[in-house]
């Protein structure tokens, strides 16, 4: 369990992700923090990792691990397909 809230999350989270676009952009890539929810980080992949089959490995070894090295271990990170950002109560 994440001992932060997600208020308390917030921030850090997001300035991680800001460091890491430097890198998906270096293959035309971009990555958007959308919040966090319940412990959730929800990101979406954008530019050419929308389509591209590293996908996964992208959000595993380059997003998630960032975060859980940096922030906690336990926080888990969602690709959100574009078009869900609203629908995210619900999933």
């Amino acid at each position: 369990m994440v001992p932060f809230t997600d208020k308390e999350l917030m921030i850090p989270v997001r300035d991680l992700i800001e460091k890491i676009r430097p890198s998906l952009a270096l293959d035309g890539g971009d990555i958007r923090f959308i919040t966090v929810k319940n412990s959730k980080v929800y990101v979406q992949l954008r530019g050419s990792c929308v389509d591209c089959d590293s996908s996964p490995n992208t959000i595993q070894y380059a997003v998630a691990r960032q975060l859980k090295l940096n922030i906690h271990p336990d926080i888990e990170v969602i690709n959100l397909p574009k078009g869900l950002e609203d629908e995210i109560e619900n999933l």
